[in-house]
């Protein structure tokens, strides 16, 4: 029985608004574990990795804070938000007044989670599931949260980093202090005491850094 994921996600989620960026509200799981099994429980069938598009992440609240904060950063350009889960940095991109925004996930369900995001704050992005890693970009600035985890795929994201970075494009991560982030490829942008669910986390709050890629 094919599940539809429009349905399960209004079934699962709640539209609430992220503790560091109230201005975005956006349908996100209230029980962590809960939700997690029931995906394996329900979806592990088609082969659909975690809900990770259900949870604000540290990385994604604080970079989306920092757009918010700071407009001028992704104004008149075009945006591409990489590995977008619940579309949160895109959301607050178009929000600030990027001109496109491609929002990008390999996971299919993400999609749907961002479309009824994007809606519920009165705005559209466009979305990609395409594999983009080591390709190149059609856009002015790059944006990533949460996404040096593990260390094969950080290595990747690090080349491919670097390669858009020479290219003249800004690439920007926010990160709350994952194993594999490349500091020494990194400049300090801004810092953020970021609440998040405890569940998924070590602590209630993590310290989050948006950074730029050096050129």
């Amino acid at each position: 029985m094919k599940t539809d994921p429009e349905i399960f996600i209004r079934a699962n989620t709640k539209l609430i608004t992220p503790p560091h960026v109230p201005e975005i509200r956006l349908h996100l799981a209230n029980e962590a574990h809960e939700l997690w099994l029931k995906t394996e429980e329900e979806l592990a069938e088609i082969g659909l990795p975690p809900p990770f598009w259900a949870f604000a992440w540290a990385g994604g609240q604080g970079l989306a804070r920092y757009i918010l904060d700071r407009p001028e950063t992704v104004r008149t350009k075009r945006v591409f938000d990489f590995a977008t889960g619940s579309g949160i940095v895109a959301i607050a991109a178009k929000m600030a007044g990027a001109v496109a925004v491609k929002a990008v996930d390999i996971d299919p369900w993400a999609e749907t989670a961002v479309r009824l995001n994007a809606a519920a704050n009165g705005i559209s992005v466009d979305f990609s599931g395409a594999d983009f890693v080591g390709k190149p970009v059609p856009a002015d600035i790059v944006l990533a949260g949460d996404v040096f985890y593990d260390r094969v795929f950080a290595d990747a994201l690090v080349a491919w980093f670097d390669r858009l970075a020479s290219e003249g494009k800004e690439v920007l991560v926010g990160d709350p202090g994952r194993a594999y982030l490349p500091k020494e490829r990194l400049e300090f942008c801004a810092i953020y005491e970021v609440p998040v669910t405890r569940a998924l986390e070590d602590s209630e709050n993590k310290k989050t850094t948006v950074w730029r890629f050096k050129a």
